[in-house]
């Protein structure tokens, strides 16, 4: 796959995981809006929204057809993030806002900053695909953006009349319908489920493409600079990384794999960036002696040495002393030197 390909293949990524997000979101604005012509604007943009996730989803497939398995974990993590995004505001969506007119209101101000975004994303992606070369791709983005600038233009619309009809509850007294008639509440605890369950069929997927992503050279310190740029304190591989100070924290960075360093890299330049810190990441960060070198046990490189390779036993000698030196891969690296 070309760099360009590789690029186009991440715009998508990222397309499809916006849309997936916005999936769970609106069927959770349609929950709280009453009956009429924002309902049946939010509901005709629901079945939109799916079929671009299909489109993207089948022109990622045309693209990668399976070969390039870094972008297919960039894109199965951005789908778990999607979705969590989608887990943590559904609720909120629910209960903001004092009445049901004004929760509407809010949640169209939402709608429309979403619609925005997710313009400029299909923008960017038109621009990169025609630029090099990819007309189906540019076609793709034009398409779907024609569309969410149309949906752009309804919240437009509909912003003044929601906004009376805040005035009308809140100032006058006169709320036009009650939230509990929009089964709103049974709405909530149905999409709950679902969002979870998928989250966690993304979760799972995206641990599967990992392990064998990792098999491709470079893909574990992709992974790691992923996850970092997400990760809280408690993902990282160093317990209490934050209450450490820069010299107790060189001193663990040997024992971690490359996906945790890149993890600790990403989660550092986020945070305190401190030189030391990240010099010595650098100088760890190398790499593997083979691609997936660091989810093996000691049984299972002690095996691939078994084979009889002196440069690759070399390689894993200087490799496991700068990391985390376990005598039993040394002491099998340096048998199978001696023998050669």
């Amino acid at each position: 796959m070309s760099q360009s390909e590789q690029k186009v293949v991440q715009y998508l990524g990222e397309a499809h995981a916006s849309e997936i997000g916005l999936v769970s979101v609106l069927r959770s604005q349609i929950a709280i809006t009453p009956r009429g012509s924002y309902r049946d604007g939010l509901q005709k943009h629901l079945v939109e929204t799916r079929e671009h996730a299909r489109r993207v989803e089948q022109r990622l497939g045309e693209i990668d057809q399976g070969r390039h398995m870094v972008q297919a974990l960039v894109g199965f993590t951005e789908t778990v993030i999607g979705q969590t995004l989608a887990l943590g505001k559904m609720p909120f969506d629910l209960l903001r806002g004092s009445g049901g007119e004004e929760k509407v209101l809010k949640n169209a101000k939402d709608a429309y900053a979403s619609e925005a975004l997710e313009i400029a994303t299909y923008t960017a992606l038109e621009r990169l695909a025609a630029k090099v070369g990819d007309e189906q791709t540019a076609q793709l983005a034009r398409s779907i953006r024609r569309d969410e600038e149309r949906m752009l233009e309804r919240i437009m619309r509909a912003i003044p009349k929601l906004t009376d009809a805040v005035v009308g509850a809140e100032v006058e007294g006169d709320p036009s319908y009650e939230i509990s008639q929009t089964g709103a509440a049974d709405a909530a605890r149905e999409l709950a489920g679902e969002v979870r369950d998928t989250a966690r069929q993304a979760q799972t997927r995206a641990k599967r493409t990992a392990r064998q992503a990792r098999k491709v050279p470079g893909v574990a310190q992709v992974e790691g600079q992923l996850k970092g740029a997400f990760a809280s304190e408690e993902d990282l591989a160093i317990a209490g990384y934050d209450s450490l100070t820069a010299e107790e924290i060189v001193s663990k960075l040997p024992e971690l794999s490359q996906i945790d360093l890149a993890k600790i890299d990403s989660y550092e330049r986020k945070h305190d960036n401190r030189t030391t810190v990240l010099s010595r990441i650098t100088a760890l960060r190398r790499a593997e002696p083979w691609p997936g070198y660091d989810e093996l046990t000691v049984a299972e490189i002690q095996a691939v040495l078994d084979e009889g390779d002196e440069q690759r036993a070399k390689d894993v000698a200087a490799y496991e002393r700068a990391h985390k030196n376990r005598a039993g891969v040394l002491k099998a690296a340096e048998r199978e030197t001696a023998n050669a």
